[in-house]
């Protein structure tokens, strides 16, 4: 069966090229009527397209779902009121040279508003007229017009908070680069719209204006015409022109009153994902108590002597009638759910067993039992998305799949409370209220919230526990407001991160040799465990979990040991070794982007003292002198405050011999402090010393 084929011309406008030229055409065309003369029939298609076009803006704008889904209207609403005010221009220039002929000078259009609406009273078209205008200019398009303004200077203060909430979320592995990069995309849409519509609205309260000058002047101008120029007696010329103005201006005012209750319903709506009529039906009229209530008040009304008794006793009915169904609905409902499972039968303790003997989870969440929608995939609960995420994310960033993390409610925890154990020892806890939202203050913001103030239990910022209803305020005033799922989740992927070296046992470093003898069996074979064994390797592993450095790059990790391992074992020595083939990798993750690297180093006093406590002590800092130790690690401290006030990663820069030393040492009281030896630098970066520890001040 042959296909439909449409004319090429229609076929042009199906296509990108010809939709471009929607937008063009239309302005040509509105600024066209406003020159050339246009007859009756014309005038009258167009008069009817400019309803129509009103009633389908109206319509999109209640079945939307949020306001982006409706990203043209400002531009809608421009070009709508641009092409009344020219259909204003070229009904004037009828209405002033036909008008004299009779009502149906400027089309059937206008002679149908001025005869059928206003019953062809003049007086009457002119009280209704103003009333329209009156209710478009100073209640629909003010209000319209105040609440984009408020929306738009909202969704402005709200961007930063919103911003930094995506790059937790981010951060945290909950989302993946694209979706972080369309909620940043969509953001910044919602401020450039309301933004726009607090723009767009100054267009219609000025067309509300020249509706009433327009008329005004139809009328003075066509009374001069009639009486001047065609000799129509005062009466004949008011009547004639008076009821052409009226009619011109009620065909422009009703859709731009449509247009101007559209703009409100658009930027008036809260967040939803239901459209205006599916709230009106599911939050007005859900509750019968209110039905039934109404019902007793407009029916007893209806019965005072003196009252329409029948249109207030059948609305009572009806208000009665839906109360009534809601309340069948409700008991047929709870007849039809499952019937509550029935107490097994007591059984006689058994004998104790091995199975009895219940293993340690590796890592473990429990929670009280107001958290347990938060967990339950019944509920749809979020936060197991969110651990799959952050499992996701950890191997990607750090090289190993962690063990699974093994939830469990705990009734003797607060309701609010959850604790994250790391094999059967507690690592972290906190309280995470469902229903409410957290705020934490970055540092920057511009004022204090209401709500119950705590301490964000990841990274020990201050924080406020706020209502729903405050979320955009708090983020309008620079806070980063996450809610409770993302709460617990961001404290474990932290917890998470933190104990890695401790997450990867013998089974995780097994299971990732294997992964890596799928690409280089060989490389693998030879090195493990002919070259150095399983558990110094974990140990390897770990030594560089500790410190922060990721193991993605097993393959030169593994080249690394097979050249070294031969000729020693030392675990430590081993970890140096491996550490410079990953120097460009460690020095990648510090210094992103950048060739120079800004590092504190040490006073040649300091080194030197420094190396001959090695040389006495060993690696492991024995015969490291108490007086030594506190000034090294107060002048570190201090040169350390000095790198973050500039911006600046704190890194130490060390000879090689002393790093592992100095590593050890400083790791307990500074753990953001990072070491790094001198032989770990690729040769391709600069270095610039921007702190002296040990130097004189």
């Amino acid at each position: 069966m042959n296909s439909l084929k449409l004319p090429a011309w229609l076929r042009g406008f199906e296509s990108g090229a010809g939709r471009a030229l929607t937008a063009p055409l239309l302005i040509i065309m509105i600024l066209s009527m406003m020159i050339l003369p246009l007859p009756p029939f014309v005038l009258d298609i167009f008069f009817s397209f400019n309803i129509a076009l009103s009633v389908i803006v109206l319509l999109t704008s209640l079945y939307t779902i949020k306001p982006l889904d409706f990203m043209v209207f400002p531009s809608v609403l421009l070009m709508s009121t641009m092409l009344r005010l020219s259909l204003n221009v070229a009904s004037t220039r009828i209405v002033l040279t036909e008008g004299h002929t009779g009502p149906d000078a400027a089309g059937k259009v206008i002679e149908a508003f001025g005869h059928f609406l206003i019953g062809g009273n003049y007086a009457v078209g002119i009280v209704v007229f103003i009333i329209l205008t009156i209710i478009n200019f100073t209640v629909v398009t003010k209000g319209a017009g105040r609440i984009a303004e408020v929306g738009a200077r909202f969704a402005l203060d709200a961007m930063p908070g919103k911003q930094m909430a995506i790059d937790a979320d981010l951060n945290a592995g909950l989302i993946v680069e694209q979706e972080a990069r369309r909620r940043r995309t969509e953001v910044a849409q919602e401020a450039e719209f309301y933004g726009a519509m607090d723009g767009a609205s100054k267009y219609v309260r000025g067309d509300a204006v020249a509706g009433i000058m327009v008329t005004v002047i139809n009328i003075v101008g066509g009374l001069l015409v009639g009486m001047v120029q065609h000799d129509l007696d005062f009466a004949q010329a008011l009547k004639n022109y008076t009821l052409l103005a009226i009619g011109d201006g009620l065909v422009a005012q009703i859709p731009s009153l449509i247009i101007s209750t559209a703009a409100g319903v658009v930027v008036s709506r809260v967040a939803s994902d239901k459209d205006i009529g599916e709230q009106l039906i599911t939050q007005l009229f859900a509750k019968p108590q209110v039905l039934s209530i109404t019902a007793g008040i407009i029916g007893g009304m209806g019965l005072i002597p003196g009252m329409p008794h029948l249109a207030f006793i059948l609305l009572a009915s009806v208000l009665g009638g839906g109360a009534y169904v809601q309340i069948k609905r409700a008991k047929k409902a709870d007849e039809e759910k499952p019937a509550e499972p029935v107490a097994a039968p007591v059984v006689e303790n058994e004998e104790a067993t091995w199975q009895d003997v219940l293993p340690i989870d590796t890592l473990g969440l429990e929670v009280g039992y107001r958290l347990i929608p938060l967990v339950d995939k019944a509920q749809g609960g979020e936060l197991l998305k969110r651990i799959k995420g952050i499992r996701k994310k950890f191997a990607q960033d750090i090289g190993f799949l962690s063990p699974p993390v093994h939830i469990r409610d705990n009734l003797e925890l607060k309701p609010s409370a959850y604790r994250i154990s790391l094999k059967g020892v507690e690592i972290g806890a906190g309280e995470s209220f469902s229903g409410q939202f957290l705020a934490i203050n970055p540092g920057m913001v511009t004022g204090m919230l209401e709500g119950n103030p705590t301490i964000d239990p990841a990274f020990g910022l201050p924080a406020v526990w706020v209502d729903a209803g405050r979320r955009d305020l708090a983020q309008s005033m620079g806070y980063t407001v996450v809610d409770a799922g993302t709460v617990v989740a961001t404290h474990l992927n932290h917890l998470i991160t933190s104990n890695a070296a401790e997450l990867l046992g013998r089974n995780e470093t097994q299971q990732l040799l294997d992964y890596i003898a799928k690409d280089a069996p060989k490389l693998v074979e030879d090195v493990i465990p002919k070259l150095i064994p399983l558990a110094s390797l974990q140990k390897i592993l770990q030594n560089l979990l500790s410190e922060g450095v990721h193991i993605r790059d097993m393959r030169s990790i593994i080249e690394s040991l097979s050249e070294h391992a031969g000729r020693t074992q030392d675990v430590n020595e081993l970890t140096a070794l491996v550490r410079i083939a990953l120097g460009r990798a460690i020095v990648q993750q510090l210094f992103p982007g950048t060739n120079e690297l800004s590092v504190m180093s040490l006073d040649v006093n300091l080194e030197r003292l420094l190396m001959q406590a090695l040389q006495t002590g060993g690696a492991d800092g024995v015969g490291f002198e108490p007086g030594l130790a506190d000034t090294m690690l107060h002048q570190t401290e201090i040169a350390m405050r000095h790198q973050e006030q500039l911006g600046l990663t704190p890194v130490l820069l060390v000879p090689g011999p002393l790093r592992l030393l100095l590593a050890r040492f400083l790791k307990r009281s500074l753990p953001q402090l990072r070491v790094l030896s001198q032989a770990e630098l690729p040769e391709s970066k600069t270095i610039k010393v921007t702190g002296l520890v040990g130097g004189r001040s």
